[in-house]
């Protein structure tokens, strides 16, 4: 490659760039639904037909940042799980990783909400296609870790086929996640915590796992100086 044509390339990458950078703070800022094109091209300094240039629409920039989304997610389920030797003690982690994700990337967990395929082979090489192969690197962290855990003995026989465990615990816990954020006030009126849901939801998975039935109080005492829910109570201050 000719110096002029890597010049061309990085300043191609830079642009890029620039404007995903620009709409995933007016992504933050605003909420995904009020973002338009012509906000994303005037907060990057550029015109609206240069963003057309490199985007498609606003729908592949909703991609191009999901694809930043489920990389962080991925990276984030990796890193839990390499500081736990068991398989039960990785799911929990996990269940942990992804609530701490939501808390500091509301905007992520909101992608992660809204994603949507818009078909089961979509093309490799296009934001949708990052999303979804990151999305399947993720799930196999999950997965691989109920793996782990059968083999070891501290998962149960019983959870039966490990990804449609995985998803199911997927399905569970950002489900918690969404009532802890949405609905904090409810939560309240109830007389529970964020933090206390969020432990006894990670207690309750972590013995359903195991195979066993749940105990009272078992969930609620399950690590509660952990990271989660020094996140939750952050979020409840704000």
């Amino acid at each position: 490659m000719s110096y002029i044509a890597e010049r061309r390339g990085e300043e191609k990458e830079r642009r890029r760039a620039q404007i995903l950078d620009a709409a995933e703070a007016l992504y933050i800022a605003k909420g995904w639904d009020a973002l338009t094109v012509d906000q994303v091209a005037r907060s990057a300094r550029l015109s609206r037909a240069l963003v057309y240039v490199y985007f498609r629409d606003k729908e592949e920039l909703l991609f191009a940042i999901g694809e930043r989304a489920m990389r962080v997610l991925r990276d984030r389920f990796i890193a839990a799980v390499a500081g736990h030797a068991s398989g039960i003690d990785k799911i929990e982690a996990i269940g942990r990783a992804y609530m701490g994700y939501a808390y500091e990337f509301p905007h992520y967990f909101d992608f992660c909400t809204r994603f949507r395929a818009h078909s089961v082979a979509v093309d490799p090489g296009s934001h949708e296609g990052g999303c979804q192969a990151a999305g399947d690197e993720t799930m196999a962290v999950v997965v691989r870790a109920i793996e782990a855990g059968v083999r070891d003995g501290s998962v149960s026989l019983d959870v039966g086929d490990p990804t449609l465990f995985a998803v199911t615990l997927w399905a569970f816990t950002h489900g918690v996640i969404q009532l802890a954020m949405a609905k904090s006030n409810e939560l309240t009126r109830y007389g529970i915590a964020v933090p206390q849901l969020s432990d006894y939801a990670l207690g309750l998975m972590r013995t359903v796992a195991q195979g066993g039935a749940l105990k009272p109080g078992q969930g609620v005492a399950s690590a509660k100086a952990g990271p989660v829910g020094a996140s939750a109570r952050t979020a409840q201050a704000s």
